[in-house]
């Protein structure tokens, strides 16, 4: 049943969680940023969770694991990303958990109806037009660059389906930071903690997780920095507790 749901061009990664994944070479695979954005998410027992730009499905995978929420949906827009996350679901029989829906993140409240979820995750394309290059290949082209849905179409869209003090948590470039802020405030999604993720201790950082809530109070919590390595190729201890807690 598990080789008929895998194509030959398909490979199956080990999360290391107890969970596999299935990932197709040529698409956008996931990488360390789902990884800590799943470790940043709260969720609370029973909340649902609607995970935006999911791709291959790894972080509502993930989260099913490691937190008590109650369902998981995973929404993507290109027909063969969704499909092939379909099939890791089924893969690790998570039918009851995790559902994977194809559609536009412009159109989640009207999928989904309004204060629909306790919490919103996104790993949403980083670039818009003037950054960096656009991959020719459009798969890849859409997870990293704002061809499809923009910040704002995010930010948007999560507060429509967001219940009242609901959650989103996100991951994205420090760059965009001050946009990312005015961003949500415009939507009434205040932002309430912050953490700066480096590659290095030495160097800026290159990644940032936010959480907002809905209709909160103004003030944040700004947490301390995270060190993906110590060395080229050697992860610092934290980000291998991420690892190993998966493994839990």
């Amino acid at each position: 049943m598990a080789n008929d749901l895998v194509k030959e061009y398909e490979r199956v990664d080990d999360l290391q969680n107890g969970f596999m994944l299935i990932q197709n070479p040529e698409y956008f695979c996931f990488g360390l940023d789902a990884v800590l954005l799943a470790s940043f998410a709260r969720v609370k027992k029973g909340e649902r969770v609607l995970d935006m730009c999911t791709g291959t499905g790894v972080v509502p995978i993930l989260l099913q694991e490691k937190t008590p929420g109650d369902a998981f949906v995973g929404l993507e827009i290109q027909e063969a990303c969704a499909e092939m996350a379909s099939r890791s679901v089924r893969y690790n029989h998570l039918e009851d958990r995790v559902q994977i829906v194809q559609g536009d993140v412009k159109e989640a409240a009207q999928l989904f109806g309004a204060a629909s979820f306790h919490v919103v995750t996104c790993n949403p394309p980083y670039m818009i037009g003037q950054h960096g290059l656009t991959n020719p290949d459009m798969p890849k082209a859409i997870a990293r660059h704002e061809v499809l849905c923009t910040l704002e179409d995010v930010v948007s869209q999560a507060a429509k389906v967001l219940t009242d003090t609901g959650r989103l948590f996100m991951i994205h470039r420090p760059f965009r930071l001050t946009e990312i802020m005015l961003t949500l405030v415009k939507y009434n999604l205040e932002p309430k903690r912050m953490r700066l993720v480096y590659p290095y201790v030495d160097r800026e950082p290159n990644m940032v997780l936010i959480e907002a809530r809905k209709r909160g109070n103004s003030r944040i919590t700004v947490e301390k920095p995270l060190i993906v390595y110590e060395r080229p190729g050697v992860y610092t201890e934290e980000i291998r507790g991420l690892y190993r807690s998966a493994d839990k």
